[in-house]
């Protein structure tokens, strides 16, 4: 069972939290029909910052949200069918293919890389390309599905999105290891261009 979130909505958050000194925003709209995000970034849920910047690098869109003080995970995390937040709606809006980094707790299985959304042919294309690259990737299910309709990354111009859910031990290895983390985001972008 995951942690009950501090925040039910941005509404709420933005009543207590305050940006440049709990969390930061970026939206960097670029001519790419693909806007790769991160809305759990920074310190909430770590290395999805890292991995979004790479993946979509000078070529997509970009939306990051972060948390930028140490503190329990759940305290800036607003769940994905519940993400309000006015800028990532709009930007999200305005492209065909939307792809959310997210992270996950290790549970019994520190390796599988899920990745869920209603864009299958995205999600099952990044499957394929992080498969060939030897990681281990499958379709998310449960509550890393990413299924519901109002999840940030499915409320794209198609009405669907994609989302992996990194475990905290791979999102560690790819922070310490380059060549890895390289190896990931590249898998990652030959996937969706």
């Amino acid at each position: 069972m995951m942690a009950k979130d501090e925040y039910s909505s941005f509404v709420e958050l933005y009543l207590v939290e305050k940006n440049g000194s709990d969390y930061l925003k970026q939206a960097v709209k670029r001519a790419s029909d693909c806007l790769i995000m991160a809305p759990h970034g920074g310190k909430i849920e770590p290395g999805t910052s890292e991995l979004a910047k790479a993946v979509a690098s000078e070529d997509h869109s970009l939306y990051l949200f972060e948390g930028i003080r140490k503190r329990p995970h759940s305290d800036l995390h607003v769940t994905s069918h519940k993400y309000d937040d006015e800028e990532a709606i709009d930007i999200v809006s305005e492209h065909a293919v939307v792809v959310a980094f997210h992270g996950r707790r290790d549970r019994d299985d520190p390796a599988t890389v899920h990745v869920g959304g209603l864009d299958a042919a995205t999600r099952d294309a990044i499957i394929n390309e992080l498969a060939l690259e030897g990681f281990n990737a499958a379709v998310g299910c449960g509550e890393l599905a990413g299924e519901h309709k109002n999840n940030i990354c499915n409320r794209g111009s198609r009405s669907s999105g994609v989302q992996l859910e990194i475990p905290k031990s791979l999102r560690n290895d790819l922070l310490s290891e380059p060549d890895l983390f390289n190896k990931f985001s590249r898998a990652v972008r030959k996937a969706i261009v």
